[in-house]
């Protein structure tokens, strides 16, 4: 069963990826970002939510990115690809340039759109 009908707890960990139970995060690298897109659309469509619309390829994505650097405004926005449930995320580490994070939250968890959007705080 994939990760949209039994959503990972807390303490399991799925292709390195970890969960606190609301959010799963995982890093992607492949040797480019399209491979690193495409590996997360594998997973997603494994995982139950193949039925998402994505962004078609890596230059779809790359329209999504901010154009800012300032660490202080990538602390409060999502720099990447934002569809409920999934986030996929450029990472501000200039040594990841070539990966990407993948965020799902889990849809039934109480206040889930408030989660994903960074609208509560635990």
């Amino acid at each position: 069963m994939g990760i949209r009908t039994t959503f990972s707890s807390f303490s399991e960990r799925k292709l390195d990826g970890t969960s606190d139970g609301y959010c799963y995060q995982s890093y992607f690298g492949g040797a480019t970002l399209a491979h690193s897109l495409a590996m997360i659309k594998e997973f997603l469509k494994e995982e139950g939510y193949d039925d998402l619309p994505l962004p078609k390829d890596v230059e779809e994505l790359k329209k999504f990115k901010l154009p800012t650097r300032n660490r202080q405004i990538l602390m409060f926005e999502d720099n990447g690809y934002v569809h409920n449930p999934i986030k996929i995320l450029f990472p501000s580490d200039p040594k990841k340039s070539k990966m990407l994070l993948l965020e799902i939250y889990d849809e039934n968890a109480p206040n889930h759109l408030l989660r994903f959007h960074r609208k509560l705080w635990d």
